[in-house]
């Protein structure tokens, strides 16, 4: 009887936190649809981003760029450009309110559906202006929980066009749900994409003609990176490792003890791995709670010594970035796509400073990681 009363408790619980979480991060607003895809003119004064496309979801028709919340058995490739509106504010995606309008609203004015050869040749092609030789950078970004294809999509237009990133944005889109309410589904989704990332880090690294590779990942994406790493390191496939360059994870949705494990097995990185956090993420509370765990790895309190002491015994950079604006309603859990604007200041500093390792609050006013500096221990 107990028992039964108990997981009514927490099942009523459990659709509670449901409800509000639904409510904070949905409101009452339709998600963007399939129809966002469908490619309109573009307008004067707007902007541009090609965005790659490498993903594990299947294609609603094989010869169409609609992608459905099932798992594919193969990597599926696209290419799509987006037109980002003159009114655009950083960190935001301006979604259209009807029909969408470049003028506006982000939009699709082109894609293409891609095969594996041409996936391979677009992410290393030059850059129009370089010598034949230079080689092309690369940034592959790793979407979250509760995301579909249309939104994943535009959030790295909207990445991408507020960072000004010098090379190839790569959209790595694993089959989440795209509802709230399925966060147990997703989270065998994003297992489930664990060797299909894998592939898609072999083919870039193993390409002559790419530069530097920067990895970028978010929430649960945080997750399959950070296995598909654990893996690679275990199986011994240190060459791919090698060949990446900044591995950020943001807001890692991840049990912290399953955390440290995986970075015990991934080692240290070069440059150390970036890990951004922020204690008052509400999501990830919300995270915790609904899987029945410990803390999340992004809402580490950095000002915590033992976090500074595991920071510095993996080597990695733990940065709180709670400082920076959050847009998402009050979740606290999107400063990620705030801090783009801010990549070019931190591109120029030192190179010192952007690859110590240990924990550091972000001091948004000079856009710059300040290490937090703990006392010794009294003896």
């Amino acid at each position: 009887m107990l028992r039964s009363l108990a997981r009514g408790a927490r099942r009523n619980a459990h659709s509670a936190v449901i409800v509000a979480l639904a409510l904070t991060l949905v409101g009452c607003a339709s998600r963007p649809g399939p129809e966002l895809l469908v490619p309109v003119a573009t307008a004067p004064g707007t902007k541009s981003v090609s965005i790659y496309v490498a993903t594990a979801r299947k294609r609603g028709t094989p010869s169409e760029n609609v992608f459905t919340a099932e798992r594919a058995n193969t990597l599926n490739f696209a290419k799509f450009t987006i037109a980002i509106p003159p009114n655009h504010q950083s960190g935001n995606i301006e979604w259209p309110a009807g029909a969408p309008d470049p003028r506006v609203s982000f939009a699709t004015i082109d894609q293409a559906v891609l095969t594996d050869a041409e996936f391979r040749k677009a992410v290393a092609r030059p850059s129009q202006s370089s010598r034949q030789e230079k080689k092309h950078n690369v940034l592959i970004f790793v979407h979250g929980f509760n995301n579909n294809f249309q939104e994943s999509l535009y959030r790295l237009a909207q990445i991408d066009a507020d960072a000004g990133f010098n090379g190839t944005p790569v959209l790595f889109a694993w089959p989440s749900q795209g509802d709230v309410a399925k966060y147990g589904a997703d989270k065998e989704a994003a297992a489930y994409s664990r060797d299909y990332l894998i592939e898609l880090l072999t083919m870039v690294t193993s390409n002559s003609q790419v530069g530097e590779i920067m990895v970028v990942a978010h929430s649960m994406g945080c997750m399959v990176t950070a296995e598909a790493l654990r893996e690679l390191r275990i199986s011994r496939r240190d060459r791919v490792i090698a060949r990446l360059g900044r591995v950020v994870l943001a807001a890692p949705d991840i049990d912290v003890d399953v955390f440290q494990s995986q970075v015990q097995a991934i080692g240290p990185l070069n440059p150390p791995l970036t890990v951004l956090v922020s204690k008052d993420d509400t999501a990830l509370r919300l995270s915790s709670f609904l899987g029945g765990s410990s803390t999340r790895a992004g809402a580490l309190d950095v000002e915590n010594p033992r976090v500074r002491d595991a920071a510095l015994k993996a080597k990695v950079r733990i940065i709180d970035i709670s400082q920076l604006q959050s847009l998402d309603g009050g979740m606290r859990h999107d400063r990620l796509f705030s801090l783009a604007a801010l990549y070019p200041q931190l591109e120029r500093q030192p190179a010192a400073e952007r690859q110590g390792f240990g924990a550091f609050l972000f001091d948004a006013a000079n856009a710059k990681p300040i290490l937090v500096d703990h006392p010794a221990p009294a003896d």
